[in-house]
């Protein structure tokens, strides 16, 4: 095996996995936040935010992720709206994965004892605290394999940021197969090796949580 075309070009690789865990990390956050305030419309008593919640949910689910990319990336800048490449593949990645992020997220209230918020609302909690202190806590506890999930498919999706123009792991290897034909099988076993390596880090970490968790109840 040619082994010599992944420690030759091991800087560039590198690099190349440092953007797509810039890619994970920042879309992973604003798909959380985004997330969270989509489920908790989604569960609210007000009839109006429940329908935008499910509106987006609907739309940004059932939309294929490379097409709310070439929307965000074409389209922006058609209404003067213009960020970096980076910005904008993130931007569209994290709406994209907030509407899986907020279902998981439903599925886990759902999971919460009714008598819970039933009890914080008859000490006179509002619904938004009943929500942040009482709700939401138990259900990031009962979905974090259905989480875990979600990332890991989000860590995958970063690789469609090489169409456009993102230098991440992908990109990277696209590049090294053009300069190194004769070593193909070499270049597809490095990558994949390090999108094993951070979908296992991705799985350690929800199993870490779920035993420590476990453990607290």
């Amino acid at each position: 095996m040619e082994l010599g075309v992944l420690t030759d070009n091991f800087a560039l690789i590198l690099d190349g996995f440092v953007q797509t865990l810039k890619l994970l990390v920042v879309s992973a956050v604003f798909a959380m936040l985004i997330g969270t305030l989509v489920a908790a419309a989604r569960v609210s008593p007000v009839s109006i935010l429940r329908t935008v919640g499910a509106v987006y949910v609907t739309v940004f689910r059932n939309t294929p992720l490379f097409v709310l990319l070439i929307l965000t990336y074409f389209g922006l800048p058609q209404l003067d709206i213009r960020f970096s490449f980076f910005t904008m593949v993130t931007m569209a990645m994290a709406l994209y994965t907030a509407s899986f992020v907020a279902e998981a997220l439903r599925s886990g209230v759902n999971a919460v004892p009714v008598g819970q918020a039933e009890a914080a609302r008859a000490i006179g909690l509002p619904f938004g605290q009943t929500m942040t202190q009482v709700v939401l806590p138990q259900s990031f506890r009962a979905v974090v394999p259905p989480m875990a999930s979600v990332f890991i498919a989000l860590a995958k999706n970063t690789s469609l940021a090489s169409s456009f123009g993102i230098a991440e792991a992908t990109a990277r290897m696209d590049g090294l197969l053009n300069n190194n034909a004769s070593a193909r099988l070499e270049v597809f076993l490095g990558i994949a090796l390090g999108y094993i390596i951070i979908v296992e880090v991705i799985s350690g970490a929800a199993a870490l949580l779920e035993r420590r968790w476990r453990v607290e109840r």
